[in-house]
């Protein structure tokens, strides 16, 4: 009923303003790129707020007491852990030791991705691989071998977890890019887990940024589209009335 309501309201909206415009023909173009700018002003705002979320989580570092580290794939070069992942697998393993270091505590690795459609072998297979080859002894790494996507990372990580210990504490280990999505992805598994990223190539980090932030806008598209029909209808009613 609400949303027939909303539409409805909006619908009175558009015909209200499409009256203004068609008697006062002289301010359509103006009104036209004054609603573009609302959505460009909207979209800006939510962009640097990515960026500035993504920076700041880099700086939070978790704690070391974990039980679990969670390497989550990405696609592979043939049966190769490609730099991207190679550097995820390595602060996985810089974690490890710190924690070891400092703490005494050994933490067991979750590598996590299953096999994509151009790749010979799982992700999580190649990941285990590239960890004992670093001195990971096999048995403390868990294979998770069956996600295509980060959210089911997070899903069947957790259940493998839980699986091997009933209460545990974890971190997860991505790219400082993919950072702020993979933690939505955790809430949304029921997992207490921060995230810690591995670097990446300076050439490469634009490009990336901007997927995840198209990624995390398309996360929440039905929020984002309701704001933007109230900032618009908003902007009509105020047009309306300067016309009255």
């Amino acid at each position: 009923m609400l949303p027939m309501l909303a539409g409805f309201a909006v619908l009175i909206i558009v015909i209200g303003v499409l009256t203004v415009l068609l008697a006062h023909p002289d301010t359509w173009l103006e009104n036209i790129v004054l609603g573009l700018l609302i959505i460009i002003a909207y979209v800006t705002f939510l962009l640097v707020s990515f960026l500035l979320s993504t920076i700041i989580y880099q700086y939070n570092g978790p704690r070391l007491n974990k039980d679990f580290i969670i390497v989550l794939g990405c696609g592979l070069k043939g049966k190769k852990v490609p730099q991207l992942l190679a550097n995820r697998l390595d602060k996985a393993i810089q974690f490890h030791r710190k924690q070891q270091k400092k703490r005494g505590r050994t933490a067991t690795f979750i590598v996590s991705g299953g096999k994509g459609p151009n790749e010979e072998i799982a992700e999580a297979r190649a990941m285990q691989a590239y960890l004992i080859d670093k001195g990971i002894p096999k048995e403390q790494i868990f294979m998770e071998a069956d996600s295509t996507n980060t959210e089911e990372n997070m899903q069947f990580s957790k259940k493998l977890m839980t699986s091997i210990q009933k209460n545990f504490k974890s971190v997860f280990v991505t790219n400082n890019f993919h950072l702020f999505r993979a933690s939505i992805y955790a809430r949304k598994a029921g997992l207490d887990a921060q995230g810690i990223g591995g670097k990446t190539a300076l050439y490469y980090l634009p490009t990336a940024l901007l997927r995840e932030f198209i990624a995390v806008l398309f996360l929440y598209r039905k929020a984002h589209i309701t704001v933007l029909i109230l900032l618009l209808a908003a902007f009509s009613i105020y047009v309306i009335a300067g016309h009255l």
